[in-house]
Order: structure tokens, then C-alpha cells, then sequence
């Protein structure tokens, strides 16, 4: 599939958010946990979001449709399957990754692979920790990375792990800690990537009945005598899949409102906001949506998006046609996303007459007058929907692979097309 980007220019939108893949994924995995029955209210049926409800499947949760909500029979820890039970992912690292500590609670090793790519991304320092919790761990091909077999109980205990790869190592361990034998004191190292996931993780849990203590990103203490229970649990809109939209108005001008969003939200990649605001843009607040309105030339900044890392490319696309330059840091982590984030943003845009350097924990983009082109995503969701937006920007632009966006917003390119028609 192959769509073609017309230019627009001052354009007046007004959308409503998909639900978060974050939520939506942590919500699952909380509900197939639980004691009882949950109703997760407006989840996000995405690729990704139906690898980890399949998955669960496989571990024994019976899961169904109900309208636009899904209903989770709850196993109380006790997940059931066949010897020799696989999990296939493809290149979902978040399902990968919150599944594997989970495999502790089941009855057979479980085995977890995916895609070429995943098989590409690390969970080395993930296995490590949960060896010194229980588990047996056996990596068939090459050491760190899936495919892996995963075995033993979830003794709990006190464990360190390192963060600063991925959040998601933490979280998956923080999600099955109710189910240890003992309570769980988890310290995490080195500066957690993508910290406001964790508080995401721990959202969820406390929302599904887990007792938490935390210092700040370093220490989370969990107990195990507080488990989850079933309940019914709403979705929040997604500020990650939002930016799109609100980078359309900064980059075309004119208004754009997204619904659906709650203000408050602990979502990390809220503060792409926060990134147009510093560029130029007017941001209004409701209480069930934000607007953001631009006109006239963008201003470059110098900005760490450590904690925003889902919008980094987003926000490439609006400095691409800042005045002035731009410098992105704290985004080394990306490089392990469904493709190398950092290069192919330089790589694309400077194909598209860009100047842009990409370094290892940054990104610099000079003004420069673009053109348009044909870009290959490398089956990355967010690269396709970043450079959708630049497309309507300049104008002949056209993205191949374009059904990737099914990986996280299956509606993109329909809500998109309110512009482009």
C-alpha cells in the first residue's frame, strides 16, 4: 500500500484520540492476572494490542470481544499451558517484553520470538534479573535475544535491574510482582528510558488492586498479598498517536483539536506539547481534549525528549521546517525500537534535500528547503505517520508500507484523509 501526500495549508481539524497501546497492553495483562471478571472499556485494537491478547490466550485467559470493549477472565496468577508452548510477537517489543516475567506463573517454559527485528532488540538485561528471581532462562540462537525459553517460579524477593534500554524490563517485572512467592523490592539502574512508562505500569497495577512503594524511578517495593481484581477499567486516548494531529497544525497552520485526552494523563509523550509551545504554537487545554493553533514560521529548540521518546520523530518533522536549528537529545534508546529510530529519521529526511545528523544520543536538524520524495518506513509505524505528516507539509510525498500503521493506529489514515480530500 502506497499513499501519496497532497501539501495542505491552514487547516482546520478536529479528531478524537485512539486509546492508548500502553494502557491498553498493561490493562490486558492486569486483567488475565486478576481474581474475576474485567471489562476493559474502549481498548485499542491495534496489531500489537492483539499479539499480547493472543498471547494470553495461549497462556490459558479466555478473552472476547464485546462491542468496543473486551472481556478478560481473570486466572489469579495461574496461567495454564501446553509443554513446549510458543508465543510468536513479530515485532512487538512491548508484548515480548511485559509477557516474558509472566511466563514464571505458568505451568510449562514458554517460549518467546518474533519477527527478524525483534530478534534484533535486547532483553539480555531483563533475563538477568529474572534468573536471580527464579526463573531458567535458555536463548536458542544468539545470547540477549529472542528467541528465549523461559521456565522456573516467580520466588520474588529483592533483584536490581538496568533501565536504561528500555522502561518496559522494569515493568514487565513490576506486573507479575503481586504473583510472587515473596514480596518484590526491584531497584533499577542507570537512568530509566522512557521513565514515565513506569508510571503507566504502576498505574495500572494500583488501579487493579496492587500495593506499591516507589522511590521516584529507583526502588518500586511490591507486595504480594495484594493481587489484582477484576473490575471495569476505561481506557485513556493515546497523546503518542494525538501528536500526529497536533503537528499538523504546526507544521500547515491553522487549528487542530483532539478529544478524548485526559490533561492530566501521566503519558510521557504529553510533553510533545510542551516542545510546540517552545516552537511557536498556541496549546489550549479542556477537559476532555487539547488545541493546539499555529501561524507563521517555527522556531528550532534544544530539547531533551527522554521521557516523550514515541513523538521524537514527530517532532523531527516539525523542526525539519523550523528557521531555525534544532538539537534533540536523550534519545539513544531508540535505536531499539522496530527499526533504528535515529537513522532512518536522518537518513529519510535527508533524502527528502534535509540536513540532519544523528548522533548517538541525538539528533541535529539545520533549515533547509525540502522536496518530495518516496519514503520507505522499514515497516516502522511511527516513521510512516511521521513523514505523513511532513508530506502534508510540502507536498509529494509518498509513504510505501503504509499499512504499517496498524501496528498502533489502524484508523490513521482514514481520520488523515479529512486533510488530504
Amino acid at each position: 500500500m502506497i499513499v501519496t501526500l497532497p501539501e495542505r495549508r491552514t487547516i482546520d481539524l478536529s479528531v478524537t484520540a485512539p486509546p492508548s497501546k500502553s494502557y491498553t497492553h498493561r490493562a490486558l495483562i492486569a486483567a488475565a492476572l486478576a481474581r474475576g471478571t474485567s471489562t476493559l472499556v474502549h481498548p485499542l485494537m491495534a496489531d500489537d494490542t492483539r499479539l499480547t491478547a493472543t498471547a494470553l490466550e495461549k497462556l490459558g485467559v479466555p478473552i472476547r470481544a464485546e462491542g468496543e470493549n473486551v472481556v478478560v477472565e481473570g486466572c489469579d496468577g495461574a496461567l495454564s499451558c501446553p509443554a513446549g508452548t510458543e508465543l510468536d510477537l513479530d515485532n512487538s517489543g512491548t508484548s515480548l517484553r511485559l509477557l516474558a516475567t509472566l511466563a514464571l506463573l505458568a505451568d510449562h517454559p514458554v517460549t518467546l520470538t518474533g519477527s527478524a527485528r525483534m530478534q534484533e532488540r535486547p532483553v539480555g538485561p531483563l533475563a538477568d534479573t529474572l534468573e536471580t528471581i527464579g526463573a531458567r532462562v535458555e536463548f536458542s540462537q544468539k545470547a540477549g535475544y529472542p528467541p528465549v525459553t523461559i521456565g522456573g517460579n516467580l520466588r520474588g524477593g529483592s533483584t536490581t535491574i538496568d533501565g536504561s534500554a528500555s522502561s518496559q524490563f522494569a515493568s514487565s517485572v513490576l506486573m507479575a510482582a503481586p504473583y510472587a512467592e515473596h514480596p518484590v523490592d526491584l531497584t533499577i539502574t542507570g537512568t530509566p528510558a522512557s521513565q514515565s512508562y513506569l508510571d503507566i505500569t504502576a498505574g495500572v497495577m494500583t488501579d487493579f488492586g496492587a500495593v506499591i512503594r516507589r522511590e521516584g524511578y529507583r526502588r518500586f517495593a511490591v507486595s504480594n498479598r495484594n493481587r489484582y481484581t477484576g473490575r471495569t477499567f476505561v481506557i485513556e486516548g493515546d497523546y503518542s498517536s494525538a501528536s500526529y494531529f497536533f503537528a499538523l497544525a504546526a507544521i500547515c497552520g491553522g487549528r487542530v483539536t483532539v478529544a478524548g485526552l485526559a490533561p492530566d494523563s501521566v503519558q510521557g509523550d504529553r510533553f510533545f506539547l510542551t516542545a510546540l509551545q517552545q516552537m511557536g504554537c498556541e496549546v489550549t487545554y479542556a477537559h476532555d481534549g487539547v488545541t493546539v493553533e499555529h501561524e507563521g514560521p517555527l522556531d528550532g529548540i534544544t530539547i531533551d525528549m527522554s521521557s516523550a521518546p514515541d513523538t521524537v520523530q514527530t517532532l523531527c518533522m516539525v523542526a525539519a521546517v523550523a528557521k531555525t536549528p534544532s538539537i534533540i537529545t536523550g534519545i539513544g534508546h531508540l535505536k531499539f525500537k522496530e527499526s533504528d529510530r535515529i537513522a532512518i529519521t536522518a537518513d529519510r529526511l535527508n533524502q527528502l534535500g534535509g540536513k540532519v545528523t544523528a548522533e548517538s544520543d541525538r539528533i541535529v536538524i539545520q533549515p533547509a528547503t525540502l522536496h518530495g520524495g518516496r519514503i520507505d518506513p522499514a515497516n516502522d509505524h511511527r516513521t510512516a505517520m511521521s513523514f505523513a505528516v511532513l508530506g502534508l507539509g510540502i507536498g509529494g510525498i509518498s509513504v510505501s508500507c503504509a499499512d504499517c500503521v496498524n501496528k498502533s493506529f489502524p484508523g490513521f489514515w482514514e481520520t488523515l484523509s479529512q486533510v488530504m480530500e
